[in-house]
């Protein structure tokens, strides 16, 4: 009895672990980045036509998933000037995706800007990790979300010109299409798919402490180590609160986590390619990134 017992406990565990491990279709993951980090879209520079292709193709994936959204197709479009090129850009867009949460009404936002630098002197700069990682895993773990419907709404934006100042961010927070005080948290991607130290970055709990116990929990199912830290202003790490697209959030005072990996020696060259992250890493950190979102989406609602 004791072995049918053990059997069953152990079967248990193994039918829980593999509903639990496989929530991200890894092959379509994978492919996802493979595209948008392909030649075909030339590094995916806001209002060339290799960002056309990528903002069609997450415009796509949100329609066959069945998402909805606050703006016409999906498309939330905005002007700004680009200092650095002395430049005014007309029509970059963020594509803004929706599923509606069975118990509440506040919202949780998540986000991965999936612009980069384009080309420079002929060379495409890719831009695989910076960030069409980030984007990737948000079709995937929106894809999650489409079939397995959260307690809190859920908001999934691929931002815009991020690379030029964040001004996709910024637009999207100052249109925001419900009131701001709605958001009970912010989630940003940016850059996960390699790390050579196998670390990803939660950063943002220096500033919101009540989210670090949930990523804790969720770091010990993980085969990756989910390092806290760079939120500290006099902190010996680089601080970086205002280094991404979760800034525009925190100045609003919502809460955010932006889960990131450690600048590498591809880093803003032509050499951040597919070829170069680790599928492995890249996984794993998806799966943790959406383990988390699931904890918070039934934590917040208890608050």
């Amino acid at each position: 009895m004791k072995k049918i017992l053990g059997f069953f406990i152990f079967f248990s565990g193994i039918t829980f672990y593999a509903s639990f491990a496989q929530q991200i279709d890894s092959q379509k993951l994978l492919a996802d980045l493979e595209y948008l980090a392909s030649e075909k879209l030339e590094g995916r520079k806001t209002g060339s036509e290799g960002a056309n292709l990528a903002s069609e193709f997450i415009k796509k994936r949100f329609r066959d998933l069945g998402l909805t959204s606050q703006f016409t197709d999906f498309t939330q479009s905005f002007d700004f000037f680009n200092r650095r090129e002395m430049k005014k850009y007309s029509n970059a867009a963020n594509i803004v995706g929706f599923v509606p949460g069975s118990e509440s009404e506040k919202l949780i936002v998540v986000i991965a800007h999936y612009d980069h630098l384009g080309k420079k002197d002929g060379k495409i700069f890719f831009g695989a990790d910076d960030n069409a990682s980030g984007t990737a895993a948000l079709l995937a773990i929106a894809e999650y979300f489409s079939l397995n419907r959260p307690k809190h709404s859920m908001m999934f934006v691929a931002l815009d010109a991020e690379e030029m100042g964040q001004h996709g961010s910024k637009a999207l927070v100052e249109d925001f299409p419900f009131p701001i005080e709605q958001v009970m948290l912010n989630i940003n991607m940016d850059m996960v798919s390699r790390s050579d130290q196998n670390q990803l970055w939660a950063v943002g709990t220096y500033h919101y402490p009540f989210l670090k116990p949930v990523l804790q929990q969720v770091d010990r199912t993980s085969s990756i180590s989910l390092m806290f830290g760079h939120d500290e202003p006099d902190g010996e790490l680089q601080d970086w609160t205002f280094a991404s697209d979760h800034a525009a959030f925190h100045r609003k005072e919502v809460p955010f986590i932006y889960f990131g990996v450690d600048d590498h020696e591809d880093y803003h060259k032509e050499t951040d390619t597919f070829e170069n992250i680790d599928p492995d890493f890249f996984i794993e950190a998806t799966e943790l990134i959406l383990k988390a979102l699931k904890e918070f989406d039934t934590v917040l609602l208890e608050k």
